[in-house]
């Protein structure tokens, strides 16, 4: 006997009409409903139509047997509302597995008896939407609340699922689905009974119109509903219920244009009268479905509110013999969706470099709090409806894709990634794009894909913690119907040659093509964009060899897209937003032009390429091509014009000057010995080191009280001023190589000096800690202390703490380094600081990182270790602050300071979170005006 898989090539199948119109024929009484077994349980059961599969199976079975003799090939199961989130409404919760699986089973029986070759007969295994909607708020005041959550209705699902594959089900009929997410959630149970029984049903989803715009309930159009269960293994899909025939029609059009799978109709009798009944007849109501048959649009048709045994019998004739709907070949296009559908085009490399322009998908990053300061302040002060606003300005600046970020090591990064998606998709505005869930927590992500009801994207997943997790991470992005973006890190730390980029994007397109089942279009690799322009030659590549992956990317990886953090590539220059946005502009023309699709950016951001004056635009194109040594110089002298520009009209002229004086000579020459020695030094000009600082060996009795005077003082004010934003990191980068110029200088003297007992000015041991790869800035910062005088022992990525501990005890380390990139790299330094504690260490920490802060460091870190424990806002001032933590004299000022600063920050923290009432307790403490 065929299955229903190979007859639906062949003709079109029937589906049976309305169960409940039939059953209301019967005239049941309250009794019939009960049956023996519910006597006495409280409440009214007459209407509970599922009760019936175990009170009177005998008119199920009647109706079954009518559907089947009128011509139905599939009959659906009794079991619309067989689970406990619409039985709780009986208080029947205890019953749904017996509902479930009784119902497969007398609709298997009735199968069976009339299934032969001639006339298979299968049965479809109804699953309802529930009576309660996991995509919109039961309370109008409430944007974020939820009557029901997706591990729920999960559970709910598979306890329904799992009877009717038990009671011998050949399809799983996903019906009536007014919200994409409860029937995401049908799907998953599905697979994952399918999964734990070992067997394979194909699956039928079957959405309802909810209004004449074509929206369904929860607000999604059709393409967006087709776009968010795309990355599922779907059987059919169609429409059901809301209307008759004439009204469903240029609905049903639309999908059996697009739609990758057989596509399935059964409406109502036409649309209720004003007093509730249907006034379709079998007669008029059959021509119509004979014009969906005739005009190609289906391959199922069956009634559904108001229909019976005849109108079945009057689709007979108009479906027999006739060819059903040519399934079209499934897109190779990735799909995403929030309510409205959105189909990046896919960016060929060479193609018109205005298409490939205009093609380009930016995504808003401002809903990042590692991203945006005031976003951050939003959430942390739980103005939500703020953070709400910024979100629909991405949208309204033109952000094709929000960009969502909770980690911060002081927010409860899952819960308010639960609580913003929610209240984004109580916004139209906003909901009508796809989100981008963004984090470095993976329960923070699952958390987020379960809010959804549209197609988004993971942002990210990577192969640093090998193969076995990146795997797992893969199947619940696959579980959650999501596409990804895969950054290109593994075991042996981030990418930042062409070569490893290539080489771990292949491997990871392989894994999750061939091992999970990943649609190439749902991929998206982020071969890191990396800054540019640092002072450092080894970063020189960087830019160009990202844009050299991409292309790479495209055109040997087939259906892959490429992403990217693009504020990354201008880190150098923070403080100037015309060279950064100039650097974006430049970069993206470039980037975009050898097949980058995705850019995470400002959308706002007002420079485009063609703005950019063509000699500003020759050194900015010089640097980020790297198309000759020394553009990194052109282009600080660039900013640092624009800067000085700034500087005059807001502060007046700055002292000091490379102008010439007399003689042609400088007139910084003629000032002090100290003030030349930091002016060399803030200015990164060795020219004059060797005629400085044997005048300085005149004046000082050490050379080491050289470095730890006039040199060490200009790298405090350089410090300064890359903290207030008016040097750039290329310039730090030069000043410390200057001072290692002149520790090199220094050095014959500073080893005589040592041979009488003096050393260097300490042992630094550096390490990213467990779970991060990220160590650019670590390396910055092993620099600048190296040029400082201090040895140092970098121990890499992803070290364990036990590393860490055990190599600080061994080598007698004066200060420990600790840097991270991501948020649980946070939770990770507590741990390491915990360890050595426990292992008796009182050596300074120094914290670093992106998502490090002062406030984390005094209420996490500092409290678990017995030693100062330090945040450094940037790599200029290690230095300064090792100087002062290893100098006898100001160590214990320096800590009591330390130490008061943090109570402060630890006191003001907690008052304000006392202030702070949870969202609830805000609203049951509002003001009522008709209280007497």
């Amino acid at each position: 006997m065929k299955t229903i898989q190979e007859l639906v090539k062949e003709r079109i199948l029937i589906l049976d009409g309305a169960m409940g119109t039939m059953i209301q024929n019967y005239h049941l009484t309250e009794e019939d409903f009960r049956g023996e077994l519910f006597r006495r349980q409280p409440g009214v059961m007459k209407g509970n139509n599922d009760m019936l599969n175990i009170t009177r199976p005998d008119v199920v079975k009647d109706i079954f047997r009518q559907y089947i003799e009128a011509g139905a090939d599939i009959i659906t199961t009794n079991t619309f509302s067989s689970q406990r989130i619409s039985q709780a409404d009986y208080l029947l919760e205890d019953y749904v597995g017996e509902m479930a699986l009784q119902g497969a089973r007398i609709a298997r029986e009735v199968a069976d008896e009339y299934a032969s070759e001639k006339h298979p007969c299968f049965v479809a295994g109804s699953v309802g939407p529930t009576n309660k909607t996991c995509s919109m708020s039961p309370d109008v005041s409430n944007p974020a609340a939820r009557n029901l959550t997706y591990d729920q209705l999960f559970d709910a699902y598979c306890e329904q699922i799992d009877g009717l594959v038990e009671g011998g089900v050949d399809v799983i009929l996903i019906e009536t689905i007014f919200d994409t997410l409860n029937a995401k959630v049908a799907i998953d149970a599905a697979l994952t009974i399918m999964a734990r029984r070992e067997v394979e049903l194909p699956i039928m989803l079957s959405l309802t119109i909810a209004d004449l715009a074509g929206r369904t309930l929860s607000g999604q159009t059709i393409e967006a509903f087709l776009a968010s269960v795309s990355s599922y293994p779907i059987f059919s899909v169609g429409l059901n219920c809301s209307f008759g025939a004439p009204q469903m029609k240029p609905f049903l059009e639309q999908m059996a244009k697009v739609a990758p799978y057989y596509v399935s109709v059964y409406p109502n009798a036409g649309i209720p009268n004003e007093l509730g009944l249907y006034d379709e007849t079998a007669g008029t109501m059959a021509p119509q479905i004979g014009d969906f048959v005739n005009e190609g649009l289906v391959n199922f048709v069956g009634g559904c509110c108001g229909t019976t045994p005849e109108f079945i019998a009057a689709y007979r004739p108009f479906v027999e013999g006739k060819t059903p709907r040519r399934v079209p070949s499934p897109t190779r296009r990735m799909c995403l969706s929030g309510l409205d559908v959105l189909v990046p085009l896919d960016n060929i490399p060479g193609e018109d470099e205005q298409a490939a322009i205009s093609g380009f998908t930016n995504i808003g990053e401002r809903c990042n709090v590692a991203g945006s300061r005031k976003f951050l302040r939003l959430i942390k002060e739980k103005q939500y409806e703020e953070a709400v606003a910024i979100a629909r300005k991405q949208v309204d600046d033109g952000a094709l894709i929000l960009d969502i970020n909770m980690d911060d090591g002081l927010l409860d990064a899952k819960a308010e990634m639960v609580n913003f998606l929610n209240m984004i998709a109580s916004d139209p505005d906003i909901a009508r794009v796809p989100v981008m869930i963004d984090s470095s927590k993976w329960e923070v992500i699952v958390a987020g894909l379960k809010c959804v009801q549209g197609k988004s994207i993971v942002n990210s997943i990577s192969l640093k913690e090998g193969e076995e997790q990146f795997l797992a991470h893969a199947r619940d992005i696959k579980r959650y119907g999501a596409a990804c973006v895969v950054m290109c890190f593994d075991e042996q730390g981030q990418a930042t040659t062409f070569d490893r980029r290539i080489e771990i994007a292949q491997r990871a397109y392989d894994l999750l093509t061939r091992k999970v089942g990943i649609q190439p279009q749902d991929i998206i690799f982020d071969p890191n964009v990396l800054a540019i322009a640092t002072g450092m030659e080894e970063h020189d590549d960087y830019a160009m060899d990202f844009i050299r992956a991409t292309r790479w990317i495209k055109e040997h990886l087939p259906g892959a897209h490429v992403s990217g953090g693009v504020s990354n590539l201008s880190f150098s220059f923070r403080g100037n937003n015309y060279i950064r946005e100039a650097m974006h502009a430049v970069f993206l023309y470039h980037a975009i032009s050898n097949g980058m699709d995705f850019g995470i950016v400002n959308p706002s951001a007002k420079i485009t390429y063609a703005d950019i004056p063509q000699a500003e635009l020759e050194v900015m194109e010089d640097v980020v091509l790297n198309r000759r040594r020394g553009a990194g110089e052109d282009l600080i002298a660039l900013a640092q014009r624009i800067l000085d520009v700034k500087t005059v009209a807001t502060e007046g002229p700055q002292k000091g000057s490379d102008t010439s004086g007399t003689n042609g000579t400088p007139e910084w020459r003629s000032t002090p010995l100290d003030e030349r020695l930091e002016y060399a030094l803030r200015k990164g000009v060795a020219d004059f080191l060797e005629e400085d600082l044997r005048e300085a060996m005149d004046e000082y009795s050490k050379a080491v009280d050289i470095i730890e005077g006039p040199l060490m003082h200009g790298m405090n004010v350089v410090g300064e001023l890359f903290g207030a934003g008016k040097m750039f990191l290329p310039q730090v980068v030069k000043t410390a190589r200057t001072m290692k110029r002149a520790v090199a200088i220094l050095q014959p003297a500073i080893e005589a000096e040592r041979r009488e007992g003096a050393t260097k000015a300490g042992k630094v041991l550096l390490a990213t800690v467990k779970g991060d790869v990220h160590d650019i800035g670590k390396n910055i910062v092993s620099v600048v202390m190296s040029c400082n005088n201090y040895e140092v022992i970098d121990m890499g990525v992803m070290v364990p703490a036990d590393q860490i501990v055990k190599k600080a005890v061994a080598e007698h380390v004066d200060i420990i380094g600790l840097s991270g990139l991501v948020t649980p790299s946070l939770d990770e330094m507590v741990n390491v600081a915990t360890e050595l504690h426990k292992a008796g260490l009182h050596v300074p920490i120094m914290i670093g990182g992106a998502t490090t802060s002062k406030l984390h460091v005094a209420l996490k870190i500092a409290p678990v270790y017995s030693g100062p424990v330090i945040w450094m806002k940037d790599a200029s001032q290690n230095p300064i602050v090792a100087s002062k933590l290893l100098n006898k004299t100001e160590k214990k000022s320096f800590a009591q300071k330390l130490n008061a600063d943090y109570e402060k920050l630890r006191e003001g923290y907690h008052q304000e979170q006392d202030k702070l009432a949870s969202i609830e307790d805000a609203r049951k403490n509002k003001l009522n005006l008709f209280d007497s």
